[in-house]
């Protein structure tokens, strides 16, 4: 018989059209694992209130199980009628164990089943991420222990600033990407919630204890307070797709930088063979492709969070079809930022380091603002040292020589009691060491921040 979860007050079968507009098996099959694992908290709910015996609860545990087996092992094999994916385990357990399957929906609305299975895999790919997080972090703080003192442009407007070791520049995205798993962590939080027992909207009248369940479902910490709530809420997925989102926004960061520093025009970086392409015309380019692939899916996961937000934007409570466009968005976005984390991940922890090209690309007017530190530690207020600095640097560009170069006279021009200990400021070592303020760029305080983010992170150290 063809097995559908309602129609009994139709006169005429769906059009094909309409079937095909309608049915979301095609998609939502990813919760298939999550819908059993509801369905069976659902049934010992069941036999707990006596709405079934402990025979038919026996039997849908059975069957559940081998229905779960069969899409483990991709032998589950879905039929024309099957609307979605929670249709299609309550027809195959029909097909098993017969009538009992038809009483496991007992008290129970595909609102609140469908909310709780994709509240369970959204806790599982919240968590998947985080530990992509951690792999991308972890690889970057290898990184950082090789190079807590490897020196090399700061920049800002992607102009030369000030000094910098390459250890500290990894060590900020590790920063980003800890707040990004806090978000996802805190995003969680709130996913804890379970809205199975709300009914279609109004609750159960048949006794289920709703409390009950986060027994067997200790995903759930507690139970959604309003059924009205519980059956069209979905912050918790727009929170993490704000999360990825985010996520995407700082890895195309990371990535602009790499493309930037990986280029002949820079050199600080290369990029292994097998995280970048070539080009089909120009055999001699390396293209950083894993980089730019990243910066590029960053438009993709903020296009799926505005999908979601303006989704819900209209709705009125409490259920409305609408809401079943809120899980390609998420299955979009999660298999997005799952694959760009590992991936970004591998092509940082196999890329190679070029120190020289970072000392080279070092310039003594990066160090106009240590010059300007060295005459107020002689007592000059530091508006008038930046101005005095200021007039040097300019003086130097009409003189065509680096700052280290300029006459004595010239600095005593602007400073009449500089002697020649002027000179030892233009030294890139000492201004980043002298850089040791708490959160600095100095190598001291840059090996404290890798032990820091070793101790937390956990995982070997860089040999």
């Amino acid at each position: 018989m063809e097995h559908r979860l309602w129609g009994g007050r139709f006169a005429a079968p769906t059009a094909e059209m309409m079937r095909r507009f309608n049915d979301s098996f095609r998609f939502d099959v990813r919760l298939a694992e999550a819908d059993i694992a509801g369905s069976l908290a659902w049934a010992a709910a069941l036999r707990e209130t006596g709405l079934i015996t402990e025979a038919e609860h026996e039997r849908l545990v059975q069957g559940l199980t081998v229905v779960r087996r069969e899409f483990e092992s991709g032998r589950f094999e879905p039929r024309e009628g099957d609307e979605d994916v929670h249709t299609a385990v309550e027809r195959r357990l029909y097909e098993l164990i017969g009538e009992p399957a038809l009483k496991l929906h007992t008290g129970r609305s595909r609102n609140d089943q469908v909310a709780t299975a994709f509240r369970l895999f959204a806790i599982a790919a919240a968590q998947r991420v985080q530990r992509g997080l951690r792999g991308l972090q972890l690889a970057l703080l290898e990184q950082a222990e090789r190079h807590t003192a490897t020196l090399m442009p700061g920049y800002t407007h992607l102009q030369r600033a000030q000094p910098i070791t390459f250890g500290h520049w990894c060590l900020a995205y590790v920063e980003m990407f800890e707040r990004d798993r806090q978000r996802a962590d805190d995003a969680t939080i709130r996913a804890r919630t379970l809205p199975l027992g709300a009914g279609a909207l109004a609750g159960n009248s048949l006794g289920v204890e709703r409390e009950r369940l986060t027994e067997d479902l200790d995903e759930f910490d507690a139970v959604a307070a309003n059924s009205l709530d519980a059956v069209s809420d979905r912050d918790f997925v727009a929170e993490l797709l704000f999360v990825f989102a985010l996520t995407g926004v700082h890895l195309s960061r990371m990535a602009e930088d790499l493309i930037i520093y990986s280029s002949a025009e820079f050199g600080f970086v290369e990029l292994d063979d097998a995280y970048s392409t070539g080009s089909s015309l120009m055999p001699q380019k390396k293209n950083p492709d894993s980089m730019e692939l990243l910066r590029g899916k960053s438009g993709r996961l903020l296009g799926n969070l505005v999908t979601l937000l303006t989704v819900l934007k209209g709705l009125p409570l409490t259920y409305n079809k609408d809401l079943q466009e809120d899980k390609e968005p998420f299955f979009d976005s999660f298999d997005t930022l799952d694959l760009a984390l590992q991936v970004a991940a591998a092509a940082v922890a196999t890329m190679a380091v070029r120190p020289e090209r970072m000392a080279a690309a070092l310039d003594d007017a990066m160090l106009a603002t240590d010059l300007a530190d060295e005459l107020v530690r002689r007592g000059v207020p530091f508006r008038e040292a930046h101005g005095k600095v200021g007039r040097l640097v300019r003086r130097a560009l009409e003189l065509g020589v680096p700052l280290r170069e300029l006459p004595l006279a010239e600095y005593q021009a602007v400073q009449p009691d500089l002697d020649t200990e002027i000179y030892a400021v233009f030294d890139f070592a000492r201004s980043v060491a002298r850089k040791a303020s708490l959160g600095g760029t100095a190598p001291e305080r840059v090996r404290e921040q890798c032990m820091r983010w070793r101790a937390t992170l956990g995982g070997a150290g860089a040999a």
